[in-house]
C-alpha cells in the first residue's frame, strides 16, 4: 500500500475550484503512474483519509477500464482506515472493492454497500462509503474535496 500524505505539501492556490463551504476544490494527489492497477493507495488531506483505486485497461471492467476512483478510507464495519487495502473486483459489470476486515462489498462508482456480510456498521456509521470525484490532468491524479 502506498500512502501519500499531502497535507504538508499543498500550497494554497495551487489547486482549482472553490474554497467556499460545500463547493468542490481540487487537490493534487499523485502522478497516475504511482497508482498500480487493482491496488489501493491512501491519501491524507488534513484529517481526511481517501482510498484511491486505479482500474486496469481490461475489457472485464467495460466502460470503467482505466478509471481512477476515490472513496473514504474508513471502513464503516470495522471503524478502521483500511479501505485502501481492499480487494478490487466487479459485480455485474460494476467496479467494486471488498473491505479487508469483514469483506463487505462496495461500489467504487457510488459507494453503495452491495453486500453486508451479516454485519452492521460500527458506531452508527452509514453503511455506504463517501465517494470523491477524480480527474486526471496531464497524468496527475486530482481529487475533489468539499
Amino acid at each position: 500500500m502506498t500512502v501519500h500524505d499531502v497535507s504538508d505539501t499543498q500550497v494554497p492556490g495551487v489547486t482549482w475550484g472553490s474554497d467556499k463551504p460545500g463547493e468542490v476544490r481540487w487537490e493534487r494527489v499523485c502522478p497516475l503512474a504511482d497508482l498500480f492497477p487493482e491496488r489501493g493507495a491512501a491519501a491524507l488531506f488534513g484529517d481526511v483519509q481517501i482510498a484511491l483505486f486505479r482500474l486496469p485497461d481490461d475489457a472485464a471492467y467495460g466502460v470503467h477500464a482505466g478509471r481512477v476512483y476515490a472513496v473514504q478510507n474508513l471502513d464503516p464495519f470495522s471503524a478502521a482506515n483500511v479501505m485502501s487495502r481492499g480487494i478490487v473486483g466487479t459485480r455485474g459489470g460494476e467496479p467494486t472493492v471488498a473491505a479487508p476486515v469483514y469483506k463487505q462489498v462496495f461500489s467504487l462508482a457510488t459507494g453503495a454497500c452491495l453486500a453486508l456480510a451479516d454485519k452492521a456498521p460500527k458506531d452508527d456509521l452509514p453503511a455506504d462509503l463517501v465517494t470523491y470525484p477524480v480527474e486526471v490532468r496531464e497524468d496527475v491524479v486530482h481529487v475533489g474535496l468539499r
